[in-house]
C-alpha cells in the first residue's frame, strides 16, 4: 500500500479561526516542524446562531454574511474546506426553511465545502437543495453496532465518523470496509461508553431550536441556556487536560495514527477542540501534527505568532 497522508479535520470556524490562521500559515512556512504526510483536510463547525448546528453549544461568534465570506474565502483559497456540523439530531420539516443556515450553505456552495448530519431530514433536504456538498455521517449518530457500521461505510458518505467507543478496537476496525471512509476523533475527553452522551447531543440541538426561537421573538428579557446545559458543562470530562485525555482507552495517540491507523488504510482523524480552550487546542495541536523533536520551538513560534497576531497576549512588554 502506498503512504497515506495523515488528513487531520480541525476545529472551529469562528472561535479558533485566527489561531487555525496562524497555523496555517507556519505549515506554509516552516514544514520542518511538521510531521511527515500531515494534511489539513478541513476545519470544522459551524456559525452562531445555526439552528442546524450540533454537538456543542453556540452563542455567538463570527455570524455576519460579511464575516462568513471572509473565513470561507480564506480557508478555500488555501485549498481546505470548511465543514459545517449540522448535527441537530432534532430537525424537523419546520426548521428546514431557516434562512440563517440556508443563507451559510448558499454563501459556501462552491463544490469545495462539506457538511456533517445526524439527521436523516435534514440530510435529504441538503442531498436535494445542495447536491455539491460532500456529506459526512456524524459520530452524534452513536452507531457502536459492528453490523450498523458497517452499513453506513457502504451508503453514500464522503466519510462516517467513527463512535470513539470503537477506537481501538482492532477485531472490529481491520474488519470494516472502505476504510478510508471511516473517521477517527483522536483526543475525545469523553468518559468511555458514557450513558449520557445521546442525551448530551439532543440537548444542545434544543438549545439551537429554543435560541433561534427567541431570536425572533420581541422578547427584551435575556436569553437563558437550556438549564439541562448546566449538568454537561459541569461534567468532569469538560475539565479534563490533554495529559489526562491520553489515559483514557479511547485515545489514539499521534504514534498510533503513524504506526498503526494509516499502515492499515484508516487515514482521516478528527482532534476535538471547539469550546476547549486554546491553551487545550495549542497543546493537541503540538502533541499530533508537530514532530516531538521540534515541539519546543514550534511551540514558541506558534505562540509568539499568535501573541504578534493579536490572538493571545503574553508579554507585558
Amino acid at each position: 500500500m502506498e503512504n497515506l497522508k495523515a488528513r487531520f479535520h480541525l476545529p472551529g470556524l469562528t472561535e479558533n479561526f485566527k489561531l487555525n490562521m496562524v497555523l496555517i500559515t507556519m505549515l506554509e512556512n516552516c514544514p520542518q516542524y511538521f510531521r511527515d504526510d500531515v494534511e489539513i483536510a478541513s476545519f470544522y463547525g459551524a456559525f452562531a446562531p445555526s439552528l442546524w448546528a450540533g454537538g456543542r453549544a453556540l452563542t455567538s461568534g463570527i455570524n455576519s454574511p460579511e464575516q462568513i465570506k471572509t473565513v470561507i474565502l480564506a480557508l478555500n483559497e488555501r485549498g481546505i474546506p470548511l465543514r459545517f456540523t449540522f448535527t441537530n439530531p432534532l430537525i424537523k420539516t419546520e426548521h428546514l426553511g431557516d434562512p440563517y443556515c440556508n443563507m451559510v450553505m448558499q454563501l459556501a456552495n462552491n463544490g469545495m465545502n462539506e457538511v456533517i448530519v445526524a439527521s436523516d431530514i435534514l440530510e435529504d433536504y441538503i442531498r436535494n437543495m445542495y447536491p455539491d456538498y460532500k456529506i459526512t455521517s456524524s459520530t452524534c449518530k452513536r452507531i457502536t453496532d459492528p453490523e450498523k457500521l458497517r452499513s453506513e461505510l457502504e451508503k453514500d458518505y464522503n466519510l462516517v465518523v467513527v463512535d470513539y467507543d470503537l477506537n481501538n478496537k482492532w477485531e472490529i476496525l481491520e474488519s470494516l470496509p472502505n476504510k478510508e471512509k471511516c473517521e477517527f476523533l483522536l483526543n475525545s475527553s469523553c468518559f468511555p461508553n458514557c450513558p449520557k452522551r445521546s442525551r448530551e447531543y439532543e440537548t444542545v440541538g434544543m438549545h439551537h431550536i429554543e435560541l433561534n426561537r427567541y431570536l425572533r421573538s420581541d422578547s427584551n428579557e435575556p436569553f437563558r441556556m437550556n438549564e439541562a446545559l448546566d449538568e454537561f458543562f459541569s461534567c468532569p470530562a469538560t475539565k479534563r487536560l490533554p495529559f489526562e485525555t491520553r489515559k483514557l482507552p479511547h485515545h489514539i495517540s499521534p504514534e498510533a495514527v503513524w504506526n498503526e491507523y494509516l499502515p492499515k488504510g484508516f487515514n482521516n482523524f478528527k482532534i476535538e477542540g471547539r469550546g476547549a480552550g486554546r491553551l487545550r487546542v495549542i497543546e493537541n495541536y503540538m502533541y499530533y501534527l508537530i514532530k516531538p523533536e521540534y515541539r519546543d520551538e514550534a511551540r514558541f513560534m506558534f505562540l509568539h505568532n499568535l501573541e504578534v497576531n493579536g490572538v493571545v497576549k503574553i508579554d507585558n512588554v
